[in-house]
């Protein structure tokens, strides 16, 4: 980067940064349990007009209020639309505009780095996203971005196993999903990856099996199988119908089955670690949710079936 670049870069406003010239009451923030590639923040607002200043990430807003007029210029007319619950706007980096409100909001934002969405337009479309930005979009007319960012309000609000694989897919269906949808230039997208190399599928298999007692991360995943986590991802959903940290959850509480399917009890708390759930309570969670029933529940089933079965043998 040259010292253009590093001068431009420095005048350019941080999320953190973003509160001195859109004051407001924070709701949610990502920055304290240490999310990278993405910021997610909340905020209510009183009715405002504000200058927003040079952003270094897109911003995106996702609105949880009721309707209310939302106006936008850059140097010339307004443009005014109606905004309201699920309703999303877009703000591009590097530009400074004016924004205005006529009633107190809800709001969620997320902020994404343009280094993250040029490594995510690299490994899919197979082209730098420096000649590739996005306009101010005062009303998004979107099915998926309200969901989109939904999900990462989810995650930060609740969370669960496996959250920073679940959290990577997501920013990478963000990523494609601005591309395809805001790009000012056209971005050719590349046939989607088939299925995976036997070799490949094998060594991913087993690298889970190996390590499912730890937090598995995608880009880890993606080395042991020689891609990049944008193709791991789309080759991975044409192997085994699923996303990454689906299939770990399923082979978590295969082995959880397995282990409580011992003769020798071997107590929960241990089950847990060694499958890789945060504690027992989040193993009786996930397993409830996936086979109807509770751990000790389907341990005693288990243990009922193999009794029957010796005094049928004996019998």
């Amino acid at each position: 980067m040259g010292l253009p670049e590093l001068l431009f870069m420095s005048q350019l406003v941080a999320p953190d940064e973003v509160p001195r010239w859109i004051p407001g009451q924070l709701t949610l923030d990502s920055v304290p349990v240490g999310w990278d590639q993405v910021t997610l923040k909340g905020y209510q607002y009183t009715s405002l007009d504000v200058e927003i200043p040079s952003m270094r990430d897109y911003m995106l807003v996702r609105y949880k209020c009721d309707d209310a007029v939302m106006s936008r210029r850059a140097g010339g007319a307004w443009r005014s639309e109606r905004v309201g619950r699920g309703v999303c706007s877009l703000l591009t980096r590097g530009e400074s505009s004016q924004w205005k409100w006529d009633r107190p909001i809800d709001v969620t934002h997320i902020y994404l780095a343009h280094t993250e969405l040029c490594r995510v337009a690299e490994e899919v479309f197979e082209r730098s996203v420096s000649d590739v930005g996005m306009e101010d979009c005062v009303r998004a007319q979107d099915d998926i971005l309200p969901g989109l960012m939904s999900a990462f309000e989810s995650e930060l609000e609740s969370g669960g196993l496996g959250g920073g694989l679940y959290r990577s897919s997501l920013v990478n269906q963000l990523c494609v999903h601005l591309l395809r949808r805001y790009a000012k230039a056209g971005v050719r997208e590349v046939p989607l990856a088939g299925r995976m190399a036997d070799w490949q599928r094998r060594r991913l298999v087993q690298y889970v099996e190996d390590n499912l007692d730890r937090n598995l991360k995608l880009d880890e995943m993606a080395r042991e199988a020689g891609v990049s986590v944008s193709g791991l991802i789309r080759k991975f959903h044409a192997e085994f119908g699923c996303a990454p940290h689906a299939y770990v959850l399923r082979q978590r509480l295969e082995r959880a089955r397995r282990l409580l399917s011992r003769p020798v009890a071997v107590p929960l708390k241990c089950i847990a670690m060694d499958c890789g759930f945060s504690d027992q309570s989040h193993l009786v969670r996930h397993f409830k949710r996936a086979f109807k029933q509770a751990p000790v529940e389907y341990r005693s089933t288990v243990n009922a079936a193999a009794l029957r079965a010796t005094e049928n043998f004996i019998n």
